[in-house]
């Protein structure tokens, strides 16, 4: 797609890839097996949509800008394996709509406006819409904070949330002359494999809170964050690990926090 004939739309993210080896190499890095469908959001000029459509069984797009309607049905006649849903991925009952589809494994492989990079992967999570991996391109200095390690600055609340769910790896960087416009920033190819087990969290939304409420200030001790928490429990969870209530969240791992957790709502 030319930038002549269409008008790039800064509100909905829209940076088009215009160096065709991306695209491969994101399906690649997927692996996808057979008997799968695939859900992109955010198809755009169908850069990435072209190579998915020749490697999985089917293919479910959501895109919120209208105006791609013809462009991308010209680029997919002759293609049965191909739907496309005009409308906000946020806001859609996608587990609704996986129920018009047979498969046997589910993708999320997409370049994700940046803009609402966290809000896509969280709603996968929160709805519990049954992706098995999800392979992305997203702002570099947001991959970071998706795959970052304790003691790390990049490491925050949104790293323990993910992490609890997914192993994460950052698979390759993207410049940022492979778009049209060019964004202001380089991207990063992630992927996010689902663990087959899960850490045991006595209650989820206690752990998630305390995450978040551990992080809220970040260079404060975790003594001050969580005080309004039982800190004669936190600190003995913190003994066991050769650490005190002087920490702060970010010196944590995913596994500290689930043990404060469970002794707070043991």
């Amino acid at each position: 797609m030319q930038k002549d004939f269409f008008h790039f739309k800064k509100k909905f993210g829209q940076n088009f890839l215009k160096d065709e080896s991306i695209p491969r190499k994101i399906v690649e890095h997927a692996s996808i097996l057979e008997d799968s469908l695939v859900i992109e959001v955010g198809p755009g000029s169908g850069a990435l949509t072209k190579i998915l459509v020749q490697n999985a069984k089917q293919v479910l797009c959501y895109e919120i800008d209208t105006e791609l309607e013809d462009v991308l049905a010209q680029q997919f006649i002759g293609y049965d394996n191909i739907s496309i849903i005009y409308d906000d991925f946020l806001k859609r009952d996608v587990k609704e709509d996986l129920t018009r589809y047979s498969y046997s494994h589910l993708y999320l492989i997409a370049n994700l406006p940046y803009y609402i990079t966290t809000p896509i992967i969280t709603k996968v999570i929160e709805d519990a819409i049954p992706v098995e991996k999800m392979v992305v391109m997203v702002q570099k200095e947001v991959a970071y904070r998706f795959s970052a390690k304790p003691g790390s600055k990049d490491y925050s609340s949104i790293t323990v949330f993910l992490n609890y769910y997914y192993d994460i790896k950052n698979e390759f960087e993207v410049s940022r002359n492979c778009f049209i416009p060019k964004p202001n920033v380089d991207s990063m190819v992630v992927s996010f494999t689902r663990k087959k087990e899960l850490l045991s969290v006595h209650n989820l939304p206690l752990f998630f809170q305390l995450v978040r409420d551990s992080f809220r200030y970040k260079r404060k001790m975790l003594r001050n964050n969580l005080k309004n928490y039982d800190l004669e429990k936190v600190s003995q969870v913190l003994e066991r690990y050769h650490l005190d209530l002087k920490v702060r969240a970010e010196e944590l791992s995913l596994e500290v926090f689930v043990a404060i957790s469970n002794s707070l709502f043991s």
